[in-house]
């Protein structure tokens, strides 16, 4: 995919390889952000790269497209809602004990 800059350069992880949330959680301003719509957000960042892993690059808005809130109020909220969005797409290879123990673990 051509994406709209390098998920590894300065605007996609400030010189240094981040994964995931820690992307999208960069792109927010806690004091100016929320209450954030996740529509608006996905439509300002929904092309960005995002690196899941050291082999998968995904656009933002794979991630997006799982949440299944349409507004949160705080970056706490949006954590939440975003975890458990990457959790249940397949994004995240960790998964806590209990909520799918057949899956690895840390």
């Amino acid at each position: 995919m051509d994406w709209p800059h390098d998920p590894d350069g300065e605007e996609g992880s400030e010189g240094m390889r981040k994964y995931g949330m820690a992307i999208l959680a960069k792109k927010l301003d806690e004091e100016e952000d929320f209450p954030l719509s996740f529509e608006e957000f996905a439509a300002e960042y929904g092309e960005d790269p995002i690196r899941i892993n050291y082999r998968t690059v995904v656009p933002a808005r794979e991630i997006l497209e799982s949440v299944a809130v349409e507004e949160v109020e705080d970056i706490v909220e949006f954590h939440r809602a975003v975890g458990k969005a990457m959790r249940e797409g397949g994004f995240w290879d960790y998964h806590p004990v209990g909520a799918s123990p057949e899956r690895k673990s840390a």
